[in-house]
């Protein structure tokens, strides 16, 4: 054996070198808890669910096995990321269960509680490491907190083939959530998310500019903006 093939032979067998994969994962299971257990409105039975924490953490170890790699779609990726997200505050939710709001659990964002491949990340890191980090500001009303301000969760698993069609119509119930924002002619009343994340969404237009589009009223340049109080009660329904 050549020294170069050699060295081939020790790279590939490299004991804890990642291997990345091109094969997709799929969400069918998480597709059938949250179409079990979260209502139309978003809310979630918390309770309902608790019985399924086994199914739930098997789906979240399925998902460890994947890799994102270069090779993914960006709506791919979008998928992945975003169930990972939504599944892992569920999966937290549940671990402290019953808990009046997710700020009273302990590091609730910052804790590395989930895998990916060989690393443990935390709920922040995919939210602003990753999908903040892909250019797609409607990421900020597919992903769920847990909480009754939040961008609804979405009762059924984000997929690549539906990621356009589910980020519009979860961008659009947002801005028309009335529970959200008050939105008229002469004021803005938003979601703090705005305020929050207002780089996401003007990096190349003003805010008000990226909100016309989601709303039939007419918005003028200098309509007064405000933010509204943020509900941090955990998102629970029947």
């Amino acid at each position: 054996m050549n020294f170069l093939l050699l060295f081939l032979v020790l790279s590939i067998t490299q004991p804890g070198k990642r291997e990345t994969t091109t094969e997709m994962p799929r969400h069918d299971s998480w597709d059938l808890l949250v179409k079990k257990f979260v209502e139309n409105d978003g809310n979630v039975n918390y309770r309902g669910f608790k019985g399924k924490e086994v199914e739930l953490k098997k789906y979240l170890e399925y998902l460890s096995r994947f890799t994102p790699s270069v090779a993914w779609t960006q709506n791919e990726k979008l998928a992945y990321y975003i169930n990972l997200y939504n599944a892992g505050t569920v999966a937290l939710i549940l671990e402290n269960y019953p808990v009046k709001s997710i700020k009273d659990i302990k590091s609730p964002w910052g804790k590395a509680r989930l895998r990916i491949g060989e690393d443990r990340v935390s709920l922040g890191h995919i939210e602003h490491r990753i999908l903040r980090k892909m250019n797609e500001p409607r990421i900020h009303f597919a992903i769920n907190c847990a909480s009754y301000s939040c961008p609804k969760l979405l009762n059924e698993a984000y997929t690549a083939d539906n990621m356009e069609k589910q980020l519009q119509a979860a961008t659009f119930h947002f801005v028309n959530d009335t529970s959200k924002n008050k939105i008229t002619e002469n004021s803005l009343e938003l979601s703090a998310i705005f305020k929050w994340y207002k780089r996401d969404f003007t990096e190349k237009r003003s805010l008000i500019s990226y909100l016309q589009p989601y709303t039939n009223v007419s918005l003028k340049k200098d309509t007064k903006i405000s933010y509204l109080p943020y509900d941090w009660r955990l998102n629970e329904g029947k």
